[in-house]
């Protein structure tokens, strides 16, 4: 079977937005990978404890990591002031951790914006709507150029799985390549701690994604 897997996003689009905060909202895999990253930003090894989150869209990660550390101080960054406003909603009663950023990440400039520098950085679902390998690969030499010693990269997004007959978006592509390109922008051990929702033979626009860490 072959087919296309791909989106198109209007993430200024209030009613848009709107929607597509309430098909993510979390569910077991996706709470599996929020777990996943909160393991990596929690090691001891990480230099501080304030933390970037990439994209913060709606604030189900945010909420999820502020609920279960109570040491870490949380910066989202976000181009969307449609997302802000959902992600204060969710975020609730813990907003007073949390700073908000605008910062669009096709502009190399985008560290410059940030209010203090990250022990760790992390994001999920945002950076394949990047459009492309080159525009990810941007992403992860700002974030090793942002990052001290110790920092974490933590990135959780959709991938082009192995064996696949299906088209994907250039956005979407394979851990393989996640890898090679981490290990361009510096970090010297880069990996994929798990492959989620896998499915190669049908595949949706919301399955197949990978958490993927290196450290600086």
């Amino acid at each position: 079977m072959r087919g296309y897997v791909g989106a198109e996003h209007e993430f200024h689009d209030a009613e848009f937005v709107r929607g597509w905060a309430n098909r993510f909202v979390p569910t077991e895999p996706r709470i599996q990978l929020f777990d996943m990253i909160l393991d990596q930003i929690a090691q001891p090894s990480v230099p501080n404890t304030h933390v970037v989150e990439l994209g913060i869209g709606p604030g189900y990660m945010a909420r999820h990591i502020l609920e279960r550390n109570g040491k870490i101080s949380y910066e989202g960054v976000d181009f969307s002031e449609v997302f802000f406003e959902i992600a204060k909603e969710t975020v609730g009663d813990l907003m007073h951790r949390v700073t908000l950023t605008t910062a669009d990440l096709m502009d190399q400039s985008w560290p410059q914006s940030l209010t203090r520098t990250p022990g760790a950085i992390i994001s999920t679902w945002a950076l394949h709507d990047l459009g492309s390998q080159q525009a990810v690969a941007d992403v992860y030499a700002r974030c090793y150029e942002t990052l001290p010693e110790g920092g974490v990269l933590v990135n959780g997004d959709f991938i082009k799985p192995d064996g696949t007959t299906w088209d994907y978006e250039p956005g979407r592509f394979e851990i393989r390549r996640h890898i090679e390109l981490l290990r361009q922008a510096g970090f010297s051990d880069p990996k994929s701690l798990a492959h989620l929702e896998p499915n190669i033979e049908s595949p949706t626009a919301a399955e197949n994604y990978a958490c993927l860490v290196a450290v600086r």
